[in-house]
């Protein structure tokens, strides 16, 4: 008989005007490694988008142009099939046989829904759970016993694991939504058993009050719900959104002293620069009208001794008058013998040398005034020659510094703070999600608790013992397998639903080796199905399981010195065929690894290899996504 499962054989993109970016896969170990910012993890991220997740692809550079997402994915007794959907989302459509390219427009498709109905099995989930053999299954819900339809949702998060994830500091049977606790452990219970919830009857309201605190709990669930798939967009958890809130007000507080520093100097600067602006351009009027007054005052001053020339010659000339005795008249002209001394002549020599000695007089009077004018004008013009050149280099001084302060350092300031203001706002508004989110929880939780009572009659469901310890022992035989130090002693706690790994609960190691811890959950999970015949997908998708070699934390949490990362790529690859892990890793596989089949390096080398799982432009130089 052959075991119900899923093995996935491609990935690709489509575009108008676009190289195809496709990735095959086979059975048993495959594996995607190379340099980051290649698009490995977003790989992962497609094939959960293709198997019905809710997330939207990531807006990177490398997708644009890109529209149509295409998953081969092929069954254990050997059907196949292709999955199209946009890269935009909404439903599916679904191809007999396998399409590396798009299905030509005559091809019979049948349209699937892209969420999941107990009603109809005309949607994608529902699909995928008959070739699980997990058709028509149900989970518990809560502790009440209320029960849902397995949706192929609840499996994925037990099969498809990303970086966030396997690094996360919780069981892998949470998601850090407690309303989902439940039906996570009970899908857990499914897969390790085989028995789902449907013989569960549910404890139902018997009074208006429980049926008020049910409506509740179901409008409660709703919007919690709706807060869950706003928080899967957010990188971070509370407690780090605090730590980067408390950073980011410490570093909003240096700034704004740096600002405030900054802007005093800057307005301090200005000032000064405008008063010396005012100073030089003063100066420069004053020397520049000095300098005309000089100019009018030396034309001056020639007038003043072109007057006093001729004055000078007036006197003279009277003077030698006097002088020569009897002669013609110099006014009128009358010979020595008609000239009538007794009668009236408007040539009065005397009085003509007279008036010119005292225009004279006052002329030098003038000239000397404007002399000493002109003096103290170019004492004042020399001064202003000076002063000038100072003023002129403090100014150019001061400018440079201003300069200094505004273009490349101020403007900075501002835009560094305006950047972390708007990170600010954005942790400040990711909190309140989660307080929100926390909120109705609690109130949740509160009205669950009313109703414990009447709940109590119902068994938690907890995991059977001897199911536990097998399922224990298999991930610890794994571990071992990879050479994990300190795996003698595996078992799962039912209280923290986890396992304890040589005494100590897996979430209370090291990032590290959380990582590899998840990864041997899961693929414990998957070996431990196909060895007792119960039901699962058949395949697991790990991003970063050995993350402890590229980020130790501590002494004793690096595994660089141990084979661990040659053992856990030489124990996949003896998987039997009705298995298939799909890894994503930035660290090269040992020599014998990477020569195997169905085995990738992305280089981002455009001269070398496959650059990315996107072609690489011509012409453009991008950055994939992870």
């Amino acid at each position: 008989m052959i075991t119900p499962g899923l093995r996935i054989r491609h990935l690709a993109f489509h575009g108008p005007n676009r190289e195809a970016a496709a990735v095959e896969f086979g059975a048993g170990l495959n594996l995607l490694y190379g340099a980051s910012d290649t698009g490995k993890s977003f790989v992962v991220e497609a094939i959960d988008f293709m198997l019905g997740g809710k997330t939207a692809l990531r807006d990177i550079p490398e997708r644009i142009g890109y529209d149509l997402v295409l998953l081969g994915i092929e069954t254990m007794d050997s059907e196949q099939f292709t999955l199209s959907r946009s890269a935009d989302g909404g439903n599916f459509r679904l191809f007999r046989g396998l399409y590396l390219e798009p299905p030509p427009a005559d091809s019979e498709a049948r349209e699937l829904a892209d969420q999941h109905s107990e009603r109809s099995a005309d949607n994608l989930s529902s699909f995928l759970l008959e070739k699980c053999g997990l058709n028509a299954k149900r989970v518990r819900r809560n502790k009440r016993g209320d029960t849902n339809s397995l949706s192929f949702r609840n499996l994925a998060r037990l099969m498809i694991v990303t970086e966030t994830e396997i690094t996360s500091q919780r069981s892998p049977l949470t998601d850090g939504n407690p309303t989902a606790d439940t039906p996570n452990f009970a899908t857990f219970k499914l897969l390790l058993t085989g028995v789902d919830d449907s013989a569960l009857v549910a404890q139902r309201a018997a009074t208006p009050e429980d049926q008020t605190r049910e409506a509740q709990i179901e409008l409660l669930d709703q919007l919690i719900g709706e807060y869950r798939d706003r928080i899967k967009g957010l990188a971070k958890q509370p407690k780090e959104l605090e730590d980067q809130l408390g950073r980011l007000e410490g570093s909003l507080d240096a700034y704004t002293q740096q600002l405030t520093t900054s802007e005093a100097d800057f307005r301090r600067l200005s000032g000064r620069r405008r008063e010396l602006r005012e100073r030089l351009e003063q100066g420069k009027d004053r020397r520049a009208e000095i300098t005309s007054l000089l100019e009018r005052f030396d034309l001056l001053g020639e007038h003043y001794r072109s007057d006093v020339d001729r004055l000078r010659g007036i006197e003279e000339a009277g003077t030698l008058f006097s002088v020569l005795g009897h002669t013609q008249c110099p006014l009128c002209g009358a010979p020595p013998e008609h000239h009538q001394r007794d009668a009236e002549c408007g040539g009065n020599v005397e009085a003509v040398v007279a008036a010119a000695r005292s225009e004279i007089a006052k002329i030098e009077l003038l000239q000397r005034e404007l002399d000493d004018t002109v003096a103290a004008l170019r004492r004042e013009g020399a001064g202003f020659d000076r002063r000038l050149p100072k003023v002129e280099g403090e100014l150019s001084s001061v400018s440079s510094e201003l300069e200094g302060l505004t273009a490349p350092k101020l403007r900075q300031l501002r835009a560094s703070y305006g950047e972390l203001a708007d990170k600010r706002g954005e942790v400040r508004e990711a909190l309140a999600i989660y307080r929100t989110l926390q909120d109705m929880e609690k109130r949740r939780e509160d009205l669950e608790r009313g109703s414990d009572q009447r709940a109590a009659a119902v068994s938690d469901g907890d995991l059977p013992t001897t199911v536990a310890t097998n399922f224990a022992q298999r991930v610890e035989t794994i571990l071992k397998g990879w050479h994990f130090p300190g795996a003698d002693r595996v078992y799962f706690d039912a209280k923290a639903r986890d396992l304890v790994i040589g005494g100590k609960l897996r979430t209370a190691r090291g990032k590290g080796l959380r990582a590899i811890t998840h990864a041997a959950f899961t693929i414990g999970l998957l070996e431990y199905c196909r060895e007792n015949n119960t039901p699962h997908p058949g395949f697991v998708v790990l991003d970063s399981p050995l993350l402890a070699y590229r980020e130790p934390e501590g002494d004793d949490l690096d595994l660089i010195g141990t084979d661990l990362n040659a053992q856990f790529y030489s124990y996949l690859a003896k998987l039997p065929v009705d298995r298939q892990v799909i890894v994503i890793e930035n660290r090269d596989p040992p020599s014998e690894v990477s020569a195997r089949p169905n085995v990738l390096m992305f280089s981002k080398n455009p001269n070398s290899g496959r650059y990315g799982f996107f072609p690489l432009a011509a012409g453009v130089v991008g950055t994939a996504a992870e």
